[in-house]
């Protein structure tokens, strides 16, 4: 009967967190920017040859196009288009390479700086390379606070809480750019004060897209709304290089029908921020009734078959009970369906989080043909892990200014973190079925083991670091993952360090502090205490200077008579000794000190 109880207990607790999730309101008082940097990989090149701009650019990895520049797909280039087809659609494409992801690591680093540094509160999450979701509330807020109602054409934003005189001018009356929908029609006095923080997010978001481009060279597609989900989507409506805002009523009412409803009801259900592949099928099939036939058009996790959001909310008895019933299941998320019902409805409670200084895990993978020889297999791991261990000195390192030993200036590299976990995973194909074809598989089989020390080394070179690597740890590993020595046929590779451990540093947020850092900042702060070993000449006082030039009679010149004996400020101590060379009166505790003194060579 106890574990009936609890188990009822345990059930209810779901059903009172889908409850709540379902009813809460679709805003609240966050203002979140969403950028999407326009084409970055292609922009990237283009900002290090600005000769590229005009011109129809692709970028390519393997045999196939991953990006191409707006001039490319105004030619008729698209995304994953395969580099014989681009050619002949347009033979005067420019292709360069993208296997090497540095440039756009660094670039997309720069960029999320520029960013972060530019807002006040620090809340900018970057996701990928080219997204970046910031968090402006606390500038909204306060420019909400000075704003002039009556004078809203000629507002003033503030952007800087310390000098209110850096800013920029803007009409507060009326939002900047597109929004959805848009006609939106007059604004309720309940939806007013909403209405009029998104008028100043966008007009904060307008002049950051300009300061990007202006600054950086870089443009950007940006959505305006009150939660990361929101904005993500409302974004995607007007590209490239312009914004949209997700302007209110985000409630239905007796009167009005929510905007936030009739734009997420567009929506195909696999578009959805947060539902994953395998989620959104599961979705399909129940509002199917069906599996959808997926292998036939398989396009970024969507199918021929579209089911909307709509669909998917208007479905007899959809409920978040009902989606718990369709997505639980081993290993899913507790309260699963009532954080989908409130995705698909627009509801995201999740705040835009700070950096982290050391990223979580680093992961590098690559897709084949085939791959069926371990010989191939060695092959592949070396590249993979030479890549590796370049990402771990890029994302887990950095240049160590209070190091003692350099050269020529150059500073050394200290680890900001040490990964424990080494993970090796694959994606075997499946075998071929009797009518010849191939069933798509989209499982993975992963093993992992604790990452050997000598990976840290900065004495030895990356190549040799790679085949130990592969030597002594991954190949091993490979043969425990797949010990049938033939037979396997794998689609993709992927080689990754996790369970990152921070190692000690001066930060606030560091775990820890760094001890030999401590150590080498001793001689600088102790400096002002340092004792030097150097002849002074002593200090001579007026009575004695007279005394050598022979103007002071005998009763001054006997009172000059330097003590015998050390005295304290209030009286003389108690238990002295007489030293037997010198005859000075010592302080017992210190005769033993003072006889080693006359033993010290001149």
């Amino acid at each position: 009967m106890r574990t009936d109880a609890t188990k009822a207990s345990k059930q209810g607790e779901t059903l009172d967190a889908m409850d709540r999730a379902s009813s809460l309101k679709r805003h609240d008082s966050r203002m979140i920017i969403h950028f999407d940097y326009d084409c970055f990989y292609a922009s990237v090149f283009e900002a290090e040859n600005p000769a590229l701009k005009n011109q129809p650019l692709a970028v390519q990895q393997k045999q196939i196009i991953v990006t191409c520049n707006y001039e490319a797909r105004r030619r008729g280039l698209y995304k994953l288009q395969l580099i014989t087809e681009a050619k002949k659609v347009c033979p005067d494409v420019v292709i360069v390479l993208g296997e090497d992801l540095t440039r756009f690591r660094n670039a997309s680093k720069e960029l999320y700086s520029f960013l972060r540094k530019s807002i006040w509160s620090g809340q900018a999450e970057r996701l990928g390379f080219d997204e970046v979701f910031l968090d402006c509330t606390d500038m909204v807020n306060y420019n909400i606070d000075i704003l002039n109602h009556n004078d809203l054409s000629h507002s003033f934003f503030c952007l800087d809480q310390n000098d209110p005189t850096i800013g920029f001018q803007y009409d507060a009356s009326e939002p900047f750019g597109p929004t959805y929908p848009p006609e939106a029609g007059a604004v309720s006095d309940q939806d007013l004060q909403l209405y009029q923080r998104l008028v100043l997010g966008s007009h904060l978001a307008r002049y950051l897209r300009h300061e990007l481009e202006n600054e950086k060279g870089y443009t950007a597609t940006v959505g305006i709304s009150t939660n990361k989900i929101l904005s993500k989507l409302v974004g995607n409506l007007h590209k490239p290089k312009s914004q949209t805002t997700l302007v209110p009523p985000y409630d239905a009412s007796a009167s009005s029908e929510s905007h936030v409803t009739t734009f997420m009801d567009s929506h195909d259900i696999g578009r959805i921020p947060g539902i994953g592949f395998k989620l959104s099928q599961k979705i399909r099939a129940r509002i199917l009734g069906r599996q959808p036939a997926f292998d036939e058009g398989l396009v970024y996790g969507g199918t021929k078959e579209k089911v909307t959001v709509r669909d998917v909310r208007t479905f007899l008895g959809m409920g978040p009970e009902m989606l718990e019933e369709i997505l639980s299941g081993p290993g899913s998320q507790r309260g699963i369906g009532g954080k989908i019902w409130g995705l698909i409805q627009g509801v995201d409670d999740v705040e835009v989080s700070q950096a982290k200084k050391v990223p979580s895990q680093i992961s590098i993978e690559d897709s084949y043909t085939r791959l069926d020889t371990l010989d191939e297999v060695r092959k592949k791991l070396n590249l993979l892990s030479n890549s590796l261990i370049r990402r771990m000195h890029l994302d887990l390192m950095e240049d160590d200014d209070d190091a003692e030993n350099t050269d020529h200036g150059i500073s050394k590299r200290r680890w900001l973190a040490h990964p424990r976990t080494l993970r090796l995973t694959t994606r075997p194909r499946p075998a071929v079925n009797p009518d010849g074809t191939r069933s798509r598989s989209f499982n993975r089989v992963s093993r992992s083991l604790p990452m050997p020390t000598f990976a840290f080394s900065l004495t030895e070179n990356v190549h040799a670091l790679a085949d130990r690597l592969v030597q002594d740890s991954l190949i091993p590993c490979f043969r425990k993952l797949h010990p049938e020595r033939s037979g396997w046929n794998l689609s993709l590779v992927n080689v990754a360090v996790t369970n990152m451990a921070e190692t000690a540093a001066d930060s606030k947020d560091s775990k820890g502090r760094d001890i030999s850092r401590m150590f080498r900042r001793q001689d600088d702060v102790l400096k002002e205490w340092r004792i030097v070993d150097e002849d002074v000449a002593p200090h001579l006082t007026d009575d004695v200077n007279d005394l050598l030039e022979g103007s002071v009679d005998e009763d001054v010149c006997s009172e000059a008579t330097p003590p015998t004996s050390w005295e304290s400020d209030e009286e003389v101590q108690d238990n002295v000794d007489v030293c037997g060379r010198c005859g000075l009166s010592v302080p017992s505790f210190a005769l033993l000190a003072h006889e080693r003194f006359h033993q010290m060579p001149d």
